[in-house]
């Protein structure tokens, strides 16, 4: 940003605690979904929740603890070893979708809510690599 003075998304839909509740929602889908629990390992549910916090966290301009953890993010080199096709993709939107549509508008605006589900998509198309 630009604005010194200007607020980031992170703290403008109320900072940790919405993306904790955004990716906690998430992941609880995700434990129980055909196409994406198996590309979870199953003793490292709380840590892949951790990671996507972190860096949906660090992106929208709050602490960069994905970066002090995990280095840069290389989202596609870090999903090269999953097979990720556009059925992948499109689940993990829908989720991902869900969980969003779950939190409310006073916390998150529709301008916001926009912008969220501009980079989930990017994100999830991005990381394919199976046809």
């Amino acid at each position: 940003m630009t604005d010194a003075n200007a607020t980031s998304l992170y703290d403008a839909v109320g900072g940790e605690d919405t993306f904790r509740r955004l990716v906690k929602r998430f992941y609880e889908q995700v434990k129980v979904d055909d196409i994406m629990a198996p590309m979870y390992p199953d003793d490292d549910w709380e840590g892949a929740e951790d990671r996507l916090r972190w860096f949906l966290i660090q992106y929208w301009g709050g602490p960069r603890t994905y970066a002090e953890q995990r280095g840069n993010p290389m989202l596609r080199r870090r999903h090269f070893p999953f097979e990720i096709d556009a059925a992948a993709a499109e689940r993990w939107l829908e989720l991902m979708g869900n969980s969003l549509a779950e939190i409310d508008a006073d916390t998150i605006d529709d301008a916001q809510r926009h912008a969220l589900w501009n980079h989930m998509q990017q994100v999830a198309y991005m990381v394919i690599n199976k046809a």
